[in-house]
């Protein structure tokens, strides 16, 4: 163990902004991560990021960083003890220099894994109200205007038997397959970073992005944003979406042209429905919110109290085995060929005491 400042404690950063001790760590997991060793700013990081100063503070002494501090090479550099930084907001920000750290041996680590069971299940959720319409039934009934037996349902499937596409199958993709298999469906996969034998493997068929978006009658946008695919799926490739589709957004709104998927599902080109958006806080008066067949969900798939919290479990787990000289066995490890290609949009406070 690295000893520091604090005798035989190493010294750990606790950075977390925008999440919490609070959200991250229940009783029990606090007085784990505080056995740890030493930590600074777990009372100063209730307020928001620390402060440049008191990170530079304890940079030399730092043996862990857990959060999404700014570490350029010069703060690096100042970090001689420095073993591992764990992100705890869910995406490698581009606000780290990962060269330098895999130079080193620094362990990057990620908490996205314990996002993907409640994503997929609410993914497969809006996917099921979506083929019924159980939502748009819901508000029928309530106005007044409901229709029953075979006239409510002209436009409903069943999923089961139904040829299903995947653009991107990283942890979100693995996570929903399970989930899809009661079904049976036959199912595309799109993923330029898997190769054919490995989506072979997940019992699915490789396929081109336009074969995933003319062939299947449920089509899952599961993939991050990274420098390749910004804007991958245009209006010309949505247009190529069978009408009687259904198109759902779970991953991240950059991957999409986001007002052409609005404009086509407002001229009833196909059905879809969105977790996520291009700026969020969504805009009081963004056109989404008046097209029908567009179902909604307010960025909330993944941010349930147990993924919070198991946020913390995972920390402490890997942090633990760091500490004692073993590799890490829970979170997601930043990979030097990918991690500089993310970007996928911070997470950020969205209103006065709520984090994400």
């Amino acid at each position: 163990m690295t000893t520091s400042i604090a005798g035989d404690q190493p010294v750990i950063l606790f950075d977390p902004w925008p999440r919490s001790a609070d959200l991250i760590f229940s009783a029990d997991l606090r007085t784990r991560f505080q056995a740890l060793g030493q930590i600074v700013g777990l009372q100063e990081s209730e307020g928001g990021k620390l402060s440049p100063e008191l990170v530079d503070a304890h940079l030399p002494q730092a043996v862990a960083i857990v959060g999404q501090t700014d570490l350029d090479a010069a703060r690096l550099d100042r970090a001689p003890l420095l073993r591992s930084i764990i992100n705890v907001e869910g995406n490698f920000g581009q606000n780290v220099d990962y060269a330098a750290c895999f130079t080193r041996g620094i362990q990057v680590l990620g908490v996205a894994p314990v996002f993907a069971q409640p994503v997929a299940e609410m993914a497969l959720g809006m996917a099921i109200d979506l083929a019924r319409g159980i939502t748009r039934g819901d508000r029928l009934m309530r106005a007044g205007h409901e229709q029953y037996g075979l006239a409510g349902n002209r436009d409903a499937f069943v999923l089961r038997g139904q040829t299903m596409g995947f653009i991107g199958c990283g942890n979100l993709g693995r996570a929903l397959l399970p989930l899809l298999q009661p079904f049976r469906p036959r199912l595309l996969i799109h993923d330029p970073w898997l190769p054919d034998g490995l989506i072979r493997e997940l019992g699915a068929e490789p396929a081109s992005l336009e074969q995933v978006l003319a062939e299947p009658r449920v089509i899952f946008a599961l993939a991050g944003v990274t420098a390749e695919n910004q804007g991958w799926v245009d209006r010309k490739k949505l247009q190529t979406i069978r009408s009687d589709a259904i198109f759902l957004l779970m991953s991240r709104a950059g991957i999409v042209d986001f007002d052409a998927l609005v404009d086509l599902v407002g001229r009833g080109c196909f059905r879809a429905a969105t977790d996520v958006f291009p700026t969020e806080p969504a805009p009081p008066d963004l056109p989404a919110r008046s097209v029908d067949g567009l179902l909604l969900s307010s960025h909330r798939a993944g941010g349930l109290p147990s993924a919070l919290a198991a946020i913390g479990e995972l920390v402490v787990d890997d942090l633990g085995l760091i500490l004692r000289g073993l590799p890490p066995q829970r979170l997601q490890a930043a990979r030097p060929e990918t991690v500089g290609r993310w970007r996928n949009p911070p997470g950020r406070s969205y209103a006065p005491g709520t984090r994400l």
